[in-house]
């Protein structure tokens, strides 16, 4: 194939210029002013100039439109009365009468309050002809319409534009219409300076008050910090806006801590509008500043939820903190926190700004302990909590705790049980919810950090009953067709039997003389009492044997297995392994689990039946105080209680510290305090130290492992 000729190239450009200029003569030409979006000088969100349809005069369409007006008048309902008027509008769209039609159709719907109609005819209307003869009705009722629909920012931009304009109380009407335009629109900043504005211009006492409580809605709604310092800056005392504005920055202040600003700025306000409505809270809150560093060395505060679902625990905590304090001058107010985390917060702010307390103690549920820890470490009070939360010291060095911990736990006893017991192979079983989930980890990793290993992890259900499959997990007897002695004895089955029902008996016979692989020395089970009761036994079931202390019942197992070599493993455990006393006189764990939960050992922060010296003393005061009216022992809560409470005592007593300052040093250098709980010092995050209670379980019930037997393990909090 031959390339082109130069004949043939140019008879082809020849045709596609030819092609190109029918192309271009056939489009109509557009005026700029036709096209939509084009310039926008009356800065309102709609175009003018040029009418986008050249309307023209129509007797026709006139006569059409006077009818439809005469039929309009005689509507009752306006909705059907701006109907007829549209179909003039529809049979007539480019002429005069087709936009006056629009616009009276308009009007009636605004009237009707069917805004959505009345924009639409009003958009549709302008953007055809931006120069109307009633264009400013037609903006006006659009960007009404728009404020009543919810499109803020279309109605904000137009009613702000109209502003401008307008003059006296029609300018006042839409400025008032533009800031709660704003305000729907999220422009908090533009609609402050709007009632700023609409605040000056009010010349009644009606208007004054009413532009007054706008202004207030808008500084206590979503307008920013920094807007209102912005504003107020620029206003002079005089300016009705300024106290409004100057009073809330003083409570901005406030709930910053910015001690300096907030008693400049107070002290500003009084002198400048000591008369004003808000005088009186402007010096309850500068004489609440003042009060901040004045402190009453003698008085504790308490913050407990005294009522509510969280009662109980309350009075739990203030029994042993009201024991620790008795016989001495040391003045205990109470706050209830009722369970609630504001109320937490505000109980902080009462005791150290209203009753000048040199501490406090609590809260103990998570949420509020964090809450009063927040605005502790903001005033500068120290706060020993009983919160169980990890890292809440972490908030600052004002924050103290005192309290068994979930770490704690897992780190005593696997101190214990590696550096005491020697055991080093564990097998985790644990509920599949928060609790048995971080107690789980935490122990895993200390097993680690000694260097031991898990050989297997195995959840369940929180609301289980039944244990057998994660037991024969535990011990390889759940999938079987991972062990090779199963595999190989099957195929020796298959190989020798042929008769489906010898096979199927045989192969049972496999699967029930598989030994269970116990390649582990002890399981961790983060648990309450009653599932490990449940838990003993399943065990048992798949050769786990778990009594190892108990020599007479391991011979017994020797004789009925043949085997004089037994595996045994120790169970280990929480405080929640600790039970009541059931009717034998023995705690309910031992009672329901039997010999299947003894020799085993669990940790806990108080043990009732301690010899330590400390605790015998807590429970004998206790029990003088309360027996006759609780009918009951004291556990870990009043214990903490107590414990806590007497740390304070015993710094005011001994080191009456006078400042919040000497209290906070106080705690932290506080060393070797024997309490209920043990032995107890606060260490570098100002968490308590202390050695907890290791107890073991036989026939006869719980008794604690000495601590001397201990060598040094179960300390909680290093």
């Amino acid at each position: 194939m031959h390339p082109p000729t130069m004949d043939v190239l140019s008879l082809a450009r020849r045709v596609l210029a030819l092609t190109l200029a029918l192309f271009l003569t056939a489009c109509p030409k557009t005026s700029s002013s036709a096209r939509r979006g084009d310039g926008d000088p009356s800065g309102d969100g709609t175009s003018s100039g040029r009418p986008r349809v050249e309307a023209k005069k129509d007797p026709s369409a006139d006569a059409a439109l006077a009818q439809a007006i005469e039929a309009a008048a005689r509507e009752p309902d306006r909705k059907r009365a701006a109907e007829s008027l549209l179909v003039v509008r529809k049979t007539y769209p480019e002429t005069t009468a087709s936009q006056e039609a629009l616009y009276r159709a308009g009007v009636l719907f605004y009237e009707a309050e069917d805004y959505a109609n009345a924009r639409k005819s009003f958009n549709e209307l302008l953007f055809e002809n931006p120069i109307y003869p009633q264009a400013q009705d037609v903006k006006l009722k659009l960007a009404r319409s728009a404020l009543e629909v919810g499109a803020y920012r279309d109605a904000y931009q137009t009613l702000s534009s109209l502003a401008e304009r307008a003059e006296g109380a029609e300018r006042l009407k839409l400025l008032e219409d533009a800031s709660r335009a704003a305000q729907g629109a999220g422009l908090y900043s533009s609609a402050l300076t709007l009632e700023v504005e609409l605040a000056e211009q009010a010349k009644t006492p009606e208007e004054q008050a009413a532009a007054a409580k706008r202004l207030e809605q808008v500084v206590e709604g979503r307008a920013d910090f920094v807007d209102i310092a912005r504003v107020a800056e620029g206003l002079s005392p005089r300016h009705p806006a300024w106290p409004i504005l100057t009073f809330k920055l003083a409570r901005i202040y406030y709930h910053l801590r910015d001690w300096t600003r907030l008693e400049e700025t107070l002290n500003r306000f009084l002198l400048e509008a000591p008369s004003h409505p808000f005088a009186a809270q402007a010096k309850e809150l500068l004489a609440r500043s003042t009060r901040r560093v004045e402190v009453r060395p003698r008085t504790v505060g308490v913050l407990l939820p005294m009522t509510g679902r969280f009662k109980p625990i309350g009075e739990a905590v203030l029994r042993g903190v009201q024991l620790a304090l008795n016989g001495s001058d040391i003045e205990l107010i109470v706050k209830d926190t009722q369970g609630e985390v504001n109320l937490a917060g505000q109980g902080v702010e009462q005791l150290a700004f209203d009753e000048g307390a040199i501490a406090v103690l609590g809260p103990l549920v998570p949420d509020e302990a964090r809450r009063a820890a927040l605005v502790s470490e903001e005033l500068q009070i120290p706060l020993l909590t009983m919160a169980r939360q990890e890292g809440i010291t972490g908030i600052g060095p004002y924050i103290f705790r005192n309290m068994l911990t979930n770490s704690a736990q897992a780190e005593a006893i696997a101190d214990y049980a590696l550096n005491v017991r020697g055991i080093k192979r564990f097998a985790l079983l644990y509920p599949n919810l928060s609790y048995g989930v971080e107690l789980a980890n935490t122990f895993w990793d200390e097993v680690l950090k000694r260097g031991g290993v898990v050989r297997g992890a195995e959840s369940y259900s929180h609301d289980q009953t039944t244990f057998t499959n994660e037991a024969k997990k535990l011990v390889g007897r759940y999938y079987l067709e991972d062990r090779l002695d199963y595999i190989e004895g099957v195929r020796e089955v298959n190989a020798q039997e042929q008769d489906s029902f010898r096979r199927r008996k045989a192969i049972e016979k496999v699967k029930s003389g598989l030994d269970p692989v116990v390649d582990f020395d002890g399981i961790f089970i983060p648990d309450d009492w009653k599932r490990v009761s449940l838990v003993g036994p399943a065990l048992a079931v798949e050769d786990i044997i778990t009594n190892a202390c108990d020599p007479r019942d391991l011979e017994r197992i020797r004789k009925t297995t043949g085997k004089r070599d037994l595996k045994t493993v120790t169970l280990f455990g929480t405080n929640l392994w600790n039970s009541p006393k059931g009717q034998s006189g023995l705690p309910e764990l031992v009672e329901r689990g039997g010999k299947f939960v003894t020799c085993s050992v669990f940790v806990d922060g108080f043990f009732i039946d301690s010899q330590r010296p400390a605790t015998r003393k807590f429970v004998q005061a206790f029990r003088a105080a309360y027996k006759a009216e609780t009918g009951r022992d004291p556990g870990l809560l009043e214990a903490i209680g107590y414990d806590s409470a007497l740390m304070l005592r015993q710094i005011i007593e001994k080191g009456r510290p006078a400042t919040r300052g000497a209290m906070r040093d106080a705690l932290a250098t506080l060393k070797d305090f024997e309490g209920a709980t043990g032995r107890t010092s606060f260490n570098d995050q100002r968490e308590a130290v202390k050695p907890l209670f290791l107890l073991s379980v036989d026939s006869k019930g719980v008794k604690e492992i000495p601590p001397e037997a201990t060598g040094g393990a179960g300390a909680s909090g290093s």
